[in-house]
């Protein structure tokens, strides 16, 4: 989830580069089944043995407190809903009174990003290596080449695409993709927390460098680039669907189910072995997650630090993926000393 707004904005960067359009379409929320409640209850059950024991795997919001240092940590959805007002409503007047904004990445580095992928679109498309369909069989080129079509990216481009990029696109739906165009942006939490602060003057910061998507995927091999959409492929197939489930789960306040539930359907519908879903899915939280929570903790308790001497606190936000595990930032900043503790928010959180 932590990284789908900056990628789908990636890809509209990409489709204006390319002189390409997305399909046209009225913006409107996505339409789809709730996957958990209609899943059989015995797989349902195998999910949660499987999310059983992950470190702050429930809750979205949460407080951090350390030698008179406060953090306040909002677990963020990165597409627009409704039902962000609550957040917003409960936390805006926090931000207000906040030293510091710190969000994955703030206007200037999303605008660095925008500015580099029109420059050069080989950031994500390979114009020497070997094409998708000459690393993938004819049966599934035509199934991710007409996923990816969906998503407004012709064969003629996705041919080309970098692995990596075309494995994280498969899991946003292609009503987001057409929401994200009329929209011209994901209107998700984290763009709210910005407009807010901005709003009320208050700095934001980035967590990481601007650049920072294009170096995750470093050091893959072939086959590991080629098992990474082969995993992705399942969600795929329906993605509003997905899409729906993955907002509720969210705003029930259990991100990391759909984590679970991306493993068990890689499982039954992907066609690698458990083994290598389980492989893809180290590789993928280690990348996507594990590295950068680490990497986040010293300019998190730096901040911390010059807003105590102002005697105000920070608020951060990023993907709630990042909140629970035992890497996640929670359980990094508990090992490093700091009080942890849940803030509720009235209608999330509780299967609301």
């Amino acid at each position: 989830m932590s990284l789908r707004r900056r990628l789908a904005a990636l890809g509209a960067a990409l489709l204006a580069a390319a002189t390409l359009a997305l399909p046209a379409a009225a913006a409107r929320e996505c339409v789809g089944q709730n996957l958990f409640e209609r899943m059989p209850p015995e797989r349902l059950a195998e999910l949660d043995a499987a999310a059983e024991g992950v470190p702050y795997r429930q809750g979205l919001f949460w407080r951090a407190e350390k030698d008179g240092q406060r953090v306040t940590l909002l677990g963020t959805y990165h597409f627009a809903d409704p039902r962000h007002d609550l957040t917003m409503d409960r936390f805006g007047p926090e931000i207000d009174e906040a030293a510091l904004l710190m969000v994955e990445a703030g206007p200037e580095e999303e605008e660095r990003l925008t500015r580099a992928m029109t420059a050069d679109p080989t950031l994500l498309v390979d114009p020497d290596g070997p094409t998708l369909p000459e690393r993938f069989t004819d049966a599934e080129w035509k199934s991710l080449s007409a996923a990816l079509e969906a998503r407004g990216l012709p064969a003629v481009i996705a041919s080309r695409l970098r692995p990596w990029y075309v494995a994280v696109m498969l899991g946003v739906s292609p009503c987001m993709m057409r929401v994200i165009e009329e929209r011209g942006d994901p209107g998700g939490l984290d763009h709210l927390l910005v407009e807010r602060a901005e709003a009320a003057a208050v700095p934001v910061r980035a967590l990481e460098p601007w650049d920072t998507v294009f170096t995750l995927f470093e050091g893959m091999t072939p086959r590991e680039e080629e098992d990474m959409i082969r995993a992705a492929m399942p969600a795929a197939e329906y993605a509003d669907d997905y899409a729906v489930t993955l907002a509720d789960a969210y705003f029930s306040g259990d991100s990391w189910m759909i984590w679970e539930f991306g493993r068990f359907d890689a499982y039954d519908n992907s066609g690698l072995t458990r083994d290598e879903v389980d492989e893809q899915m180290r590789l993928a939280q280690e990348k996507l997650m594990d590295r950068r929570n680490e990497s986040w903790i010293e300019p998190i308790e730096r901040a911390a630090a010059e807003a105590a001497a102002q005697g105000k606190g920070v608020v951060i936000g990023f993907g709630a993926l990042h909140l629970p595990g035992d890497h996640g930032v929670l359980r990094l900043l508990e090992n490093r000393g700091w009080t942890i503790s849940p803030v509720t928010v009235e209608g999330i959180g509780d299967g609301g």
